[in-house]
């Protein structure tokens, strides 16, 4: 099994085959519009243009697990992200991360890293769709050791 083996839906509802991003890294976070970590948007968008061109992909997951930090709607995450923020990286559905009724593409991500402990948690996918690191919120965007493991799962020939 592979992440890019699953499949989930775009925020606007869209079924979204995650075969998609096959082949290249990528960086999947849980995302929310009221949380302390939300500037982090502004840093994940700086990875997405940044790193785009090379095979890289940042994956944004809504998600209201974590202090009830999403309640949007689809369409008043997506204007918040566009508007604050210039997201211009995939949005997707909102999901459960963690316990009963966990999203399948959570289900993966946390099998062997754990579930997050809280919003703008990031998992690292490899080029072969498995995950090769994950990142509590407190690992901003900008942060060495988050750019030096994408810049490995880049290199690497898996």
């Amino acid at each position: 099994m592979s992440f890019f083996d699953l499949s989930t839906r775009t925020l606007d509802g869209t079924p979204q085959p995650l075969s998609a991003y096959r082949g290249k890294v990528v960086l999947v976070v849980n995302t929310a519009s009221e949380c302390g970590f939300t500037p982090q948007y502004a840093g994940l968008e700086r990875l997405h243009e940044e790193y785009g061109p090379k095979g890289f992909a940042v994956l944004g997951f809504p998600s209201n697990d974590f202090g009830g930090q999403e309640p949007g709607t689809p369409a008043e995450i997506a204007d918040f992200c566009s508007t604050r923020y210039g997201v211009s990286f995939p949005l997707f559905e909102k999901v459960v991360t963690k316990g009963s009724g966990q999203s399948p593409v959570y289900a993966f991500l946390t099998k062997a890293h754990g579930e997050p402990k809280w919003n703008f948690h990031k998992y690292l996918v490899g080029k072969d769709g498995q995950v090769v690191a994950a990142f509590p919120s407190k690992v901003t965007p900008e942060s060495a050791e988050l750019r030096t493991a994408i810049d490995a799962a880049l290199a690497a020939g898996r």
